[in-house]
Formats: C-alpha cells, sequence, structure tokens
C-alpha cells in the first residue's frame, strides 16, 4: 500500500461523461476520486485502464447516459 495525501478539487466535467463515471465507479465498488486517480495515472504510462469486460460495461453506461463524445472531442468542448 502506498500512503498519499488528497487534495479537494472543485473539479467541473460534461454531465453526461459524469454520470458514467459515476456509474462505472459504482460497478467498480469504488470511489469516484480513485477511479479517476486510476485513469490519469495508466494514461501517465500510456497504459489502458481498462479490461475489455470494463470496456463493454463503459459502452452499456454511455448508451443509457447518451454520452456520444470520443476522445476526438477532446480539448474542442465549448460550453453553452
Amino acid at each position: 500500500m502506498v500512503t498519499v495525501e488528497r487534495a479537494q478539487t472543485g473539479l467541473r466535467v460534461e454531465r453526461n461523461l459524469l454520470k458514467v463515471l459515476k456509474g462505472l465507479a459504482e460497478y467498480l465498488d469504488m470511489s469516484l476520486g480513485d477511479l479517476v486517480e486510476g485513469i490519469a495515472l495508466h494514461a501517465f504510462e500510456g497504459k489502458a485502464p481498462f479490461t475489455p469486460e470494463t470496456l463493454a460495461k463503459i459502452e452499456q453506461l454511455k448508451a443509457v447516459y447518451g454520452l456520444t463524445l470520443t476522445a476526438s472531442d477532446a480539448h474542442r468542448l465549448v460550453e453553452k
């Protein structure tokens, strides 16, 4: 186990993306913060954070919550 110091943040995330992340965290039985930390740490090392089974669940959650954004949309999002 690694001991860390966490900071509270006011992170803003697209609404449907947040719903998928919360649903995935629930499915994986972890907190939203732990999920985001894991995704970021994997990305920093160029590693895929999800198994094929988890990717299939993500696709289900995206359909349920209407998430149509893709990686190509990153850095091009504009708020209403």
